[in-house]
């Protein structure tokens, strides 16, 4: 029934010829993902990586063409995914330039480039995409957040968010959002591992076996996450919830606020988000 349910809802991958490059950390695990759950076809998909990487590629056994010419994966594409460094998105679109069209779809995740640096970039009216998603994407639980530039349609929208719903939750933003984006769920597994980290210790510290106390605050940190996901319920009645009078959470809470958690945490996001600013390309 599945497949037949596949068959008569093609994805908006199907049939299309796709160019990965950038076949790294995150590149290859959105690569994997969307060949796991069958958006892509092997046969019209192809990646690129560093020459000094071709060889730890080859082995992860995509089962896709891999090389290192950016040109020929570009050339024909319909999408091309740029799974690249910052630093290196500028040298790659100047040497794939002039096979780009407007017919394709070109979508971004490095860190910080605005799409109006990626047009410019590539010159033309190309459709270009900026994306921004987290390290969590390994386990398919990433937060990816997406901006479309110039030129873009819904049906190149609905196409990006489809690529990225393999690796978790999208949400379609303003570009001005990215920034602060980037400040809070770029990094945000960052700050959510040092709380963990530090629950485990505090568990260790009452007399918890470490990986006890590390499987308790990594738990309850997944079950309070998804239960404000689950029912929209805001952060701070879901506290409450859990806070009863006299009870030992309210004195668990005295101490992160005698701590300054909340602001500390807060600040974190600000600091976070004005240095994506500051690395900002083309500005």
């Amino acid at each position: 029934m599945a497949g037949a349910a596949a068959a008569s809802n093609p994805t908006p991958l199907a049939g299309k010829r796709v160019a990965l490059l950038g076949a790294g950390k995150m590149g290859g695990i959105i690569l994997r993902a969307l060949l796991d759950q069958g958006l892509l076809d092997p046969a019209l998909t192809c990646a690129t990586v560093q020459p000094t990487d071709l060889p730890r590629a080859l082995a992860q056994n995509f089962g896709v063409s891999i090389g290192t010419d950016n040109v020929a994966a570009v050339r024909g594409a319909e999408v091309v995914l740029l799974c690249l460094k910052p630093q290196q998105v500028q040298q790659v679109l100047e040497e794939v330039r002039a096979e780009a069209t407007p017919q394709q779809l070109f979508i971004s995740i490095a860190a910080s480039v605005p799409t109006s640096f990626l047009e410019k970039v590539l010159g033309g009216t190309i459709p270009v995409i900026r994306v921004m998603p987290n390290t969590p994407c390994i386990v398919r639980k990433g937060m990816i957040a997406l901006c479309k530039g110039s030129h873009v349609s819904d049906a190149q929208m609905q196409t990006a968010q489809a690529i990225f719903d393999t690796v978790g939750r999208t949400a379609v933003v303003e570009e001005k959002h990215m920034d602060a984006i980037t400040g809070l769920s770029g990094s945000g597994p960052a700050y959510i591992y040092t709380i963990l980290e530090a629950l485990a210790e505090g568990g260790v510290k009452v007399g918890l076996p470490r990986e006890l106390a590390t499987l308790l605050a990594a738990q309850t940190a997944m079950g309070a996450a998804s239960v404000v996901l689950e029912t929209g319920y805001h952060p701070a009645l879901l506290k409450d919830e859990v806070t009863t009078p006299a009870g030992c959470t309210v004195d668990g809470i005295m101490e992160l606020e005698e701590g300054k958690l909340r602001v500390t945490l807060i600040k974190a996001v600000v600091k976070a988000t004005h240095r994506a600013h500051e690395l900002m390309f083309g500005h």
